[in-house]
């Protein structure tokens, strides 16, 4: 397992491969995504073991609701579902639940269920984990410009900053996508500026121990820069430090 002295604050992942991994079992696609749910509380309890402070997974994206209706019917009924089942695992565990995304095109019963999931694990400390629901990366860089704007504030990279949904954390220090595709899809863009990226073969619903110590290695053994030279690099920490 990865050295504790490198273990990344804040790791975020692209959950792709549900529908390719029930596809090749004959399976309907929402399977993929109810085997999908089992890999995330594998990871969940992982990230907690393994020192992780911040996850951030990308359940739903706001380009996702052009699935076909049957598919996207079938995710709210699964977050309806998971949200019963699993919220009271996860504040056992001490996990705390925040709903990232744009949440006016919801229901009001889906609305509902998401604040009280959050109001319920709003104490927890061990992990927090950030659910990106109905999310893109290019509507939080325009709702918090949109913010500052009727505000009446000067837009820099800083104000910016902290008006993104996902202000309340430090930006991921790695970005897993499982599946095979090589791609952001709209997550995260302006966070994962500096963000080591890793791409796994592994479909989502197979993504496990094994393939997250994967991923944690390739982090441990990058160098992070930060636009310096590898010569600057110790006299920054020692400056930090």
């Amino acid at each position: 397992m990865v050295s504790p002295l490198v273990v990344p604050r804040h790791v975020a992942i692209v959950m792709d491969g549900n529908g390719r991994w029930a596809s090749k079992r004959f399976l309907p696609r929402i399977a993929g995504h109810r085997q999908g749910l089992e890999a995330l509380r594998r990871v969940v309890f992982a990230c907690t073991a393994r020192g992780i402070g911040v996850l951030t997974v990308f359940a739903f994206s706001s380009e996702n609701w052009k699935r076909p209706p049957e598919e996207v019917s079938g995710l709210m009924n699964l977050l309806a579902f998971a949200l019963a089942k699993e919220v009271p695992v996860l504040h056992k565990e001490g996990v705390r639940l925040r709903i990232v995304g744009a949440k006016q095109h919801l229901s009001e019963r889906v609305r509902d269920s998401l604040a009280q999931a959050e109001n319920s694990t709003a104490a927890n400390s061990r992990l927090l984990l950030n659910v990106c629901f109905n999310y893109g990366g290019r509507w939080d860089v325009v709702q918090a410009a949109q913010t500052l704007t009727k505000g009446g504030q000067e837009i820099t990279e800083e104000s910016l900053s902290r008006n993104l949904s996902t202000a309340h954390c430090a930006d991921p220090d790695l970005l897993i996508r499982t599946g095979g595709e090589m791609r952001l899809s709209n997550f995260l863009l302006w966070q994962a500026a500096y963000s080591e990226l890793f791409f796994s073969d592994v479909l989502w619903p197979d993504f496990d121990d094994t393939a997250l110590d994967a991923a944690l290695d390739a982090y441990a053994s990058r160098e992070r820069r930060f636009g310096m030279t590898s010569e600057q690099l110790p006299a920054a920490s020692d400056s930090v430090s």
